[in-house]
């Protein structure tokens, strides 16, 4: 039974149903970091409903995930209260123990979780910011691509697409081919400017060795950032990279990790300066919620990755928030899939709309059609 006060917000909101689709959309030319390849992403969304509202979250990985959602957590959503996503959350996890959480399952669970708080907000009728319970009215952002595979030419062109937006921090990949990165560096500052921070990602390429001996090039060359110079499983060898890294490069690293351990381990290691989290595969909001409180309670600055539409509200309700990354796959991919996409402003930030509820996106399906999988 569903219970209304007199106002008319509803106290209890059974999920109704739960629907799946996956996409497998191909990238506008081969792109790759320092370990891994690609030429295409395949992006799960989950749609919950109650009470005639419809309440939508994704995530990036692969069509296993939407089998999982549909065969293991379906069915325990659609027993579930839509206005108390914290405790569906917990009821999906134990449901995975003997599955394996960290991998497929905590992002089927994250998509899950990002589209049970939409529907929350939407149901009360407010913007999902003020429901995850904003302490920040704009996200700062940085501009990231800046793949191996791309000659300098396009490389320059997406970061001057970065600065015309506004946006003054940028990423390029590094360490694929440690010879030409000098070359791909000075490149890069000459497009961006003295001004502009630049950020370096090593995607795990480098031992610690040649890590510490990059790291001090890079700062040389004005680089503030320098992510994931070795495997975020190697806590010695972050700490390292941290302790022994010249002043004003920061170290920073986690956005594989799939949950609060991870995370913690990372943080009691000393391993960064700067942790990274990934809606879309730390638990969703509710899990990034608890990985931004680690954060808080050492005064660790906490950095969103990917996934812009999403992030931008939880990154919002983070007190000890550096930026959030608006990742060139992931803006292209929500830009095609919805409707009312956030755009950066003047400063590159992107301001979560207030004025509509939940996340405010609106699922277009049919402008990729011919990418669904699922």
């Amino acid at each position: 039974m569903t219970l209304t006060p007199s106002g008319g917000v509803p106290v209890r909101a059974p999920v109704e149903q739960v629907r799946t689709y996956a996409w497998t959309i191909p990238t506008t030319r081969p792109e790759s970091d320092a370990t891994l390849s690609w030429d295409a992403t395949t992006v799960v969304v989950v749609e919950v409903k109650a009470l005639g509202a419809i309440g939508t979250g994704w995530t990036y990985g692969h069509e296993a995930v939407a089998t999982l959602v549909d065969d293991v957590l379906a069915g325990i959503v659609r027993r579930s209260d839509a206005l108390s996503p914290g405790r569906t959350w917990t009821a999906m996890l134990h449901a995975c123990r003997n599955i394996g959480v960290p991998g497929v399952a905590a992002m089927a669970a994250s998509a899950v979780d990002t589209a049970l708080w939409d529907l929350k907000a939407r149901l009360l009728g407010v913007p999902l910011v003020t429901a995850l319970d904003a302490v920040h009215e704009v996200v700062p952002v940085y501009g990231s691509g800046g793949f191996t595979s791309w000659s300098d030419a396009e490389n320059a062109a997406q970061l001057t697409e970065w600065l015309r937006q506004g946006i003054p921090r940028v990423k390029i990949k590094v360490g694929r081919d440690p010879a030409a990165d000098p070359a791909r560096l000075r490149s890069a500052r000459s497009v961006v400017g003295p001004e502009t921070e630049l950020y370096v990602d090593a995607g795990g390429g480098y031992s610690r060795k040649d890590a510490l001996s990059w790291a001090g090039y890079f700062a040389d060359q004005g680089v503030r950032w320098l992510q994931e110079p070795v495997s975020s499983d190697d806590l010695e060898g972050l700490r390292l990279l941290r302790d022994r890294a010249p002043g004003g490069l920061e170290i920073a690293a986690g956005e594989y990790g799939f949950g609060l351990p991870h995370f913690r381990r990372m943080l009691e290691a000393g391993a960064v300066d700067c942790l990274v989290a990934d809606v879309t595969r730390c638990g969703g909001f509710t899990g990034f919620r608890r990985v931004a409180a680690l954060c808080d309670a050492r005064g660790v600055s906490l950095s969103a990755h990917g996934a812009p539409q999403l992030s931008a509200h939880a990154c919002a309700a983070v007190w000890h928030l550096r930026h959030l990354e608006y990742f060139h796959d992931h803006v292209r991919i929500e830009e095609l899939l919805f409707d009312g996409v956030l755009r950066p402003e003047s400063g590159g930030v992107l301001r979560p709309d207030r004025a509509r509820r939940g996340h405010g996106l609106t699922l277009v399906p049919g402008r990729v059609a011919r990418y669904r999988v699922r």
